[in-house]
């Protein structure tokens, strides 16, 4: 048998490690202006793990390898978060100031409002991301993934607890309270159109 083509390239199963749950170093790729289905204002960040995360550099060298023709940038470095608030309009959303505070923090500036192409400002600026597990079903199977759960300062990323894992159906909650981070980032299907970085 000749080698098959790609061979190399190809990835065997097996050998895809999962970003680490807890705190992680971040850099800003990109952050773009944008609407929801329904026409509401939103904001898509594209983020990756930086030094001196252990990670660093993760979904760069995934969107690299990634050989398909429409590749994106990969889900789990993609946020997508609403600039108002879903009940009240005229309000801004938790998720949308807890990005532009941390950013705040992390790079010790300002969020700035005027101008043209807004999301400049934050390419190549800091920020921590927590990950944490969350289950997902597709295709009638279940399985737990590693996701973004919220944002935090870049410089106390390692500081933070490890996300409880959330479950579809938890089977017997104990003292079902509820979490402080469910509303700081937006949950959006694997697979929904995505922004390629750069």
């Amino acid at each position: 048998m000749n080698k098959p083509s790609g061979y190399d390239e190809a990835r065997a199963i097996g050998s895809y490690i999962p970003p680490e749950v807890g705190g992680h170093y971040c850099t800003i790729k990109q952050v773009s202006e944008t609407k929801s289905k329904t026409g509401k204002d939103m904001i898509v960040v594209l983020f990756d793990f930086c030094s001196p995360d252990q990670q660093a550099g993760y979904f760069e060298k995934a969107f690299k390898e990634d050989t398909r023709d429409d590749k994106k940038w990969p889900f789990a470095g993609t946020k997508y978060i609403m600039v108002n608030d879903y009940q009240d309009p005229k309000k801004t959303s938790r998720q949308f100031k807890t990005f532009c505070f941390n950013f705040e923090k992390s790079n010790q500036c300002e969020v700035t409002w005027e101008g043209k192409d807004w999301g400049k400002q934050f390419k190549g600026k800091k920020i921590g991301v927590i990950f944490g597990q969350e289950e997902s079903e597709w295709d009638g199977k279940k399985r737990m993934r590693t996701v973004p759960v919220y944002w935090c300062e870049f410089s106390k990323a390692k500081e933070q607890n490890i996300p409880e894992p959330k479950y579809l159906q938890p089977s017997a909650p104990v003292n079902p309270a509820p979490t402080t981070y469910d509303n700081d980032f937006m949950s959006i299907p694997e697979g929904a159109d995505e922004e390629i970085p750069f």
